[in-house]
């Protein structure tokens, strides 16, 4: 068993070929991604701030909804986490800065 995992007991649901509220949550979290993506590119791309502050207004609306349907799928033991090692993230912080640092010299 990995000790890294965090998870949650898992909420079982129908198996077959009905629809089962798993599958509901799955496809919900899947649009609502989807539609946080598109929100960003808008707001990327708006023309003036009346429109910008709209597209802003959604995607934070989408994105908290986003969050909530992620909370709940993981407080039914639908999703798992895995908790990073200490060194895997030192490690991914010494490559970030240093790209970074790249960056900061080349202007």
């Amino acid at each position: 068993m990995n000790n890294n995992k965090i998870s949650n007991p898992k909420t079982e649901v129908p198996k077959g070929t009905s629809i089962n509220d798993k599958d509901y949550m799955n496809s919900l979290l899947s649009c609502l991604k989807e539609m946080v993506k598109n929100y960003a590119i808008a707001l990327t791309e708006s023309s003036n701030e009346t429109l910008y502050n709209q597209y802003k207004e959604m995607f934070d609306t989408y994105s908290n909804l986003q969050r909530e349907v992620f909370e709940e799928m993981f407080r039914k033991g639908w999703y798992s986490l895995e908790q990073a090692e200490g060194q895997k993230i030192n490690n991914k912080y010494q490559m970030l800065n240093q790209e970074f640092l790249d960056l900061s010299e080349n202007n």
